[in-house]
C-alpha cells in the first residue's frame, strides 16, 4: 500500500497489510451504532441517507481495535462513549463541544474521543449546529452523518502530531481528516 492514497476497501483487510506501529497516529471515526445508517437529519426533517449503503456500515468489533493498536503508535478514536465494553482503548479523552443551541434534542451537544497521548481530558470548542458553524466565512457543506469539521482535525494534528508523521484514518467519511492533513503537510 502506498502513502497519500485513499483506498476504498475493508479497513480490516487494509490494516492486515501494514507492519506493526507503522503509523505515528491513527485518527479514526468508526460507525457508532448500526441504526445510524438508515437516516440523517439535515435541519429540514429526516431524509433518506443515500451516501452510505447498509452493507458498508458496520460497527467495528474488538478485533478492529486490536488491529488499529497494532498498526499505529498512538490513537484518537471518536465515538468512544458508544464502545464502553472495550477495555483496550486508550485512557485519555478529547471532548468536542459543538456549542449547540440545543434546539433538536436528538443530536449530541458534543463528541468524545479516546486518546493515547494524554491521561486527562482536553476540550475543543467549535460550533457545529445545523447551519451554524465556527467559521461561517468558510462554511463546510455537511455531507456525512457523523461529519467532523476540518478545524477539529487541524486542532488535533497541530496538538498531537509532528510534521511528517504518517496519519491513518480507517473511516474517512467526508474526508475532513484528509483535507487537514494536506493543509498541514502530513502523509
Amino acid at each position: 500500500m502506498e502513502l497519500n492514497r485513499l483506498y476504498h476497501m475493508d479497513c480490516m483487510d487494509g490494516m492486515k497489510q501494514i507492519p506493526d506501529k507503522y503509523f505515528e497516529l491513527a485518527i479514526v471515526d468508526p460507525p457508532y451504532f448500526p441504526e445510524a445508517n438508515r437516516h440523517y437529519h439535515n435541519g429540514s426533517g429526516i431524509k433518506r441517507n443515500n451516501y452510505i449503503k447498509s452493507s458498508s456500515w458496520q460497527v467495528p468489533n474488538q478485533e478492529y481495535y486490536k488491529e488499529l493498536l497494532r498498526v499505529s503508535k498512538n490513537q484518537i478514536i471518536w465515538g468512544i462513549n458508544y464502545f464502553l465494553d472495550f477495555d483496550i482503548v486508550p485512557p485519555g479523552r478529547i471532548i468536542w463541544d459543538k456549542q449547540r443551541a440545543g434546539l433538536i434534542d436528538s443530536f449530541s451537544d458534543g463528541e468524545i474521543a479516546s486518546c493515547s497521548l494524554i491521561k486527562g481530558v482536553r476540550f475543543f470548542r467549535y460550533r457545529w449546529d445545523g447551519m451554524l458553524q465556527g467559521n461561517m466565512k468558510n462554511k463546510e457543506q455537511k455531507i456525512h452523518i457523523t461529519q467532523k469539521p476540518v478545524a477539529l482535525y487541524h486542532w488535533l494534528l497541530n496538538k498531537y502530531a509532528k510534521p511528517g508523521d504518517k496519519i491513518l484514518d480507517t473511516h474517512v467519511g467526508s474526508a475532513a481528516s484528509l483535507i487537514a492533513c494536506i493543509d498541514i503537510g502530513h502523509e
